[in-house]
Order: C-alpha cells, then structure tokens, then sequence
C-alpha cells in the first residue's frame, strides 16, 4: 500500500509539473572578432585609385575577367565583399544618364525584400558627386555607392557577404565594412 501511495504521490507530482510556463532557448549568433582597422593605396592598373582596408585582398572579380577595371575587395575573415565596377562616360553609350538609371534600377530591384532603403546625396573631398543607399532588410546588398565626376569617369560599389545568416547577426561586419567604404569613397580619385 505505501508503494502504491508512493508511485501515485510521484506520478501526481510528474503531471503536477506539467506546464506551460516553458521557454525555449533563443538562438545563438556567431561571434564576429573584427579585426583591426588600417588603410592602404589601392595598387592596381585601374583609372581610379582609393585606399582601401589592409584586411580586404583585392582581387579581379570573376564576373567579367575580361574588365580589368571590375575589381572585388574581399574580406574572407568576414565573408563580406565589396564588389566595384568602374564605367568611362560618353563610350559605348554609357552617358551619365544611361549609367544612373540602371544604377537606380539595380538597386530598386531590392524593394521586395527590403524594409527601406535610405538614400544620401555626398560631395566627395575631391569634388566628385556620390549616393550612397543603405538598404535594411534580408537583402543580399547591404550598402551600395556610386561616385562620379559627371562627365569621364563612373565607379559603383556594393557590399555582398557569401553567407546565409540573417542580417542582424552580420550587424557588426556590415557597420565595419560600411566605414571602410566610406573611406574608400572619401579618398577615391579618377586617374583621367
């Protein structure tokens, strides 16, 4: 009798615990470590020059070998990449105005997944004109640019990272990566 008690009083106590009052445990992100930030002169056979981050390789980007002026600076520590195309106005029918509007439209292309993208006008210390559109949301581009001197010389820029993980968790490597094109556009010269 007092074992059958016992089991009854524990199986009381089992259903008893029973609740609803569980929480899971939230996801973890990954930890991101930045690494220390330092500039250097781009050193390439472009018409167009800038630092850029020591943590970035600059390489040729794979989409178009045949355009030594498309160029990627890639941070493999953070699996981001800056992807740059550079455009010589009034050839190829490449006019400035042909240049901005497809700009805007490969930009625009990521209004179905972004919550907004937020647009700047900028003056560049050396007297060129830029944008700069800083799109929040699951998008694939986070920050993009373009900078020109209106008449010979056009360079797009914007930032991609070859992973899945959500944008929040990327929050760090985006902020750095941004103040590094920043810099990159503050310091950006055209050779012709």
């Amino acid at each position: 009798m007092i074992i059958r008690n016992f089991i009854l009083l524990i199986l009381l106590f089992a259903l008893g615990s029973c609740g609803s009052d569980y929480l899971p445990k939230p996801k973890g992100y990954n930890r991101i470590d930045l690494p220390e930030r330092g500039f250097t002169a781009l050193i390439n056979d472009v018409p167009y020059s800038f630092e850029h981050s020591v943590n970035a390789i600059v390489e040729q980007d794979s989409f178009n070998l045949a355009d030594k002026t498309r160029i990627n600076l890639n941070y493999q520590s953070l699996g981001g990449k800056i992807h740059l195309t550079y455009f010589a106005l009034d050839t190829e029918g490449k006019d400035i105005k042909t240049v901005i509007n497809d700009v805007i439209n490969l930009t625009a292309k990521h209004q179905i997944k972004a919550y907004g993208i937020e647009e700047s006008m900028m003056m560049t210390p050396k007297g060129y004109t830029g944008v700069v559109a800083e799109l929040s949301g699951e998008v694939p581009t986070q920050f993009q640019f373009f900078v020109t001197d209106s008449t010979k010389n056009f360079l797009r820029g914007a930032l991609y990272f070859n992973t899945a993980m959500k944008n929040d968790s990327l929050a760090p490597a985006i902020e750095y990566i941004k103040a590094d094109m920043i810099h990159l556009i503050n310091t950006l010269e055209f050779k012709k």
